[in-house]
């Protein structure tokens, strides 16, 4: 069909929904988003900035090319169908899925939680420490998740809250190795089973630490203000027992917080972000300097990381790179977290529009985690952006990062 350059974005994907007879709800559903999400997109009241959104809908609306949304004034760009690709979803997906029904052997009941805890928190520093994570937390994770599960269901008492507790961690972990890679009734499904399962052992810090990951999967599907009563509400839960608590449960109080902030700032409210990350500052200033949660990383050096984030959501490029002058990245352990740390920084040079400095930015993005660069949509959007907007000296390395990262790219 025709769709003319002097249509807006929004138009155009309206234009093609309805050629094709999808409602918008449908539409939304197929991207992972809310319908009134797509409404804004369509009426031109929110922009339209993620590459992996784009390549979303065009996957969805079944076009060949991304030229049709985006309009002829770029380079094409072919469309691939379905989402991102990783060789561990298949044996995860069957773990998750084909939870067993039978009442678990007798075998099982030798399961020690405190052991079963032990595999889970290595995993979880393996996940941010290797700069292959996906891959090899994804292989471990099958054996976890059914050793986890037949250790709930074969335990009582203290013994089984304990298994419960470290099959929430499990799903947790699985919905961040899994994520941008994972269908979406994957996601939901894992957030939910780690929040229920945190819920059954009465451990108010599981449950808080669940809820930051249920967050996580609400702001990332568009729904954004269920994500932040989702981690208010748990933050509510858990401050009457920060007094006397070990650090961690202050760690998952200070995450919720970090999570609220960048909630805030992704919808532009710029007062409340801030205050939020100023809670958060505060729970780590009352932390010891070197304290870092074990799975959210919380501590000194994520609120500075954050305070990058939260910026660079509400379009503060000059902050952000004034921000990310005054960062150690080395006070940070986790090497997910600083990969992430130098996407952000390269998001704001292109807000900018200093490319050559986002380039080389999200070059050594991928050096230090090359799967947290390919598989993170706003790095890929950075990516797409440069692979064609570049300038000419530098067209051969972004084409370069663009291959790398997996990003479709045309000759």
């Amino acid at each position: 069909m025709d769709t003319s350059d002097e249509l807006s974005t929004g138009e155009r994907i309206r234009m093609l929904r309805e050629s094709r007879g999808l409602t918008r709800a449908a539409l939304a559903q197929m991207c992972g988003r809310g319908a009134d999400w797509l409404k804004k997109i369509e009426s031109g009241e929110r922009p339209l900035r993620s590459h992996d959104l784009l390549m979303r809908l065009g996957a969805a609306l079944q076009l060949s090319d991304l030229s049709a949304i985006t309009g002829g004034s770029g380079p094409s760009q072919p469309v691939p169908s379905g989402r991102l690709a990783h060789p561990v979803l298949p044996d995860v997906w069957a773990a998750v899925m084909t939870r067993p029904m039978s009442i678990t052997p007798p075998t099982a009941r030798h399961i020690d939680p405190a052991v079963l805890q032990g595999r889970v928190d290595q995993s979880w520093h393996l996940w941010h420490t290797s700069e292959h994570n996906r891959t090899e937390v994804g292989a471990l994770l099958p054996d976890l998740i059914r050793d986890a599960e037949a250790a709930v269901r074969a335990l009582d008492g203290a013994e089984r809250r304990a298994a419960l507790v470290a099959l929430s961690d499990v799903y947790r972990l699985t919905g961040q190795a899994t994520a941008y890679v994972a269908p979406a009734e994957l996601a939901w499904v894992v957030a939910d089973r780690a929040l229920t399962a945190a819920q059954d052992a009465d451990q108010p810090a599981a449950i808080a630490a669940a809820a930051w990951n249920l967050g996580n999967i609400l702001r990332e599907t568009a729904y954004p203000d269920e994500a932040l009563r989702v981690v208010v509400e748990a933050a509510d839960l858990i401050r009457p027992h920060l007094d006397d608590a070990p650090d961690d449960w202050r760690g998952i109080y200070g995450a919720l917080q970090l999570h609220a902030a960048v909630t805030e700032a992704r919808e532009g409210r710029d007062g409340t972000a801030w205050r939020y990350w100023d809670k958060g500052d505060h729970v780590a200033k009352s932390l010891p300097a070197d304290y870092v949660h074990p799975s959210t990383v919380f501590g000194r050096a994520n609120v500075d990381f954050h305070a990058v984030s939260v910026a660079c959501d509400l379009r503060k490029s000059a902050r952000v790179i004034d921000l990310a002058d005054d960062i150690d990245p080395d006070a940070m352990p986790s090497v997910e977290r600083r990969a992430r740390l130098w996407v952000e920084v390269a998001r704001g040079h292109l807000q900018r529009g200093d490319r050559t400095a986002a380039l080389k930015t999200m070059q050594m993005a991928y050096e230090i985690g090359a799967e947290t660069v390919a598989y993170t949509p706003s790095a890929r959007s950075v990516a797409a952006d440069l692979w064609r907007h570049a300038p000419r000296a530098m067209r051969p390395e972004a084409s370069r990062l663009a291959e790398l990262i997996g990003v479709p790219t045309a000759s």
